[in-house]
């Protein structure tokens, strides 16, 4: 089993610690690769649409990119953690999410991400967590993956790990570490089962890319989702 997980930041606070607290039950067992964000992908996202136009390869990013999407595909569960900055995911997060907008099911989402898993791990001090966790899910759904479990904290007394009281130290490991069992205990062999909602986009996105065909069938985008089979009888999800 693989599992990628990509910390939306490089402090080892509070989201650390429930991140190494989810990932307990799977050290002997899988093989986690972690990235560091901004330290493995410290470049913005410039917004100039190579990715869109040329290929996704001629980013001007392409080599800070290019492990982190791989390793991405290559997982098995992917696991994404992020404290709430001013409300929302850290901006290091939302660079990454925006170079990785290619992968969105308007263009060329890859197939892999319809069988996949995700957790998306977030707390902040009074508000914020759910709207950063959001942040994360608005792309990973629209990658095409559709089992995907948020948790979230508010810790109210402190930011510091060792400085929250006993009591709420403990109920948030027991809540992390329920989900990570629940994760635990699923069979990986088997492809995530991918919801209405899901291929409900897709087909929405395969009108859209039929449309795009009868006058530009050369672009990218429609290219690839000729390759792929999908404007024919292929779908890109196992169940």
């Amino acid at each position: 089993m693989r599992i990628a997980v990509i910390n939306g930041t490089e402090k080892k606070g509070v989201t650390f610690q429930l991140k190494e607290k989810f990932l307990e039950p799977f050290r002997d067992n899988a093989e986690i690769i972690e990235f560091y964000l901004p330290k493995d992908c410290h470049a913005f996202c410039a917004g100039c649409t190579t990715c869109f136009i040329k290929g996704e390869n001629n980013c001007r990013n392409i080599e800070q990119i290019k492990p982190i999407r791989q390793t991405i595909e290559n997982a098995d569960l992917l696991v994404f953690t992020t404290p709430a900055y001013v409300m929302h995911a850290t901006g290091a997060m939302k660079s990454l999410l925006d170079h990785m907008a290619f992968r969105w099911m308007p263009h060329r989402p890859h197939p892999a991400m319809f069988s996949k898993r995700a957790v998306i791990i977030s707390q902040c001090l009074g508000a914020g967590a759910k709207q950063a966790a959001k942040d994360i899910k608005d792309s990973l759904s629209w990658w095409g993956i559709s089992k995907i479990k948020i948790f979230t904290t508010r810790l109210l007394s402190d930011i510091i790990w060792d400085n929250l009281p006993q009591k709420k130290q403990r109920n948030i490991t027991k809540k992390v570490r329920k989900l990570s069992i629940k994760f635990a205990r699923i069979n990986y062999k088997l492809p995530a089962h991918t919801k209405f909602k899901t291929k409900l986009k897709f087909y929405m996105c395969r009108m859209i890319q039929k449309s795009i065909r009868k006058k530009q069938a050369n672009t990218l985008d429609c290219k690839y989702w000729t390759e792929q089979g999908w404007l024919a009888h292929k779908r890109p999800w196992k169940r």
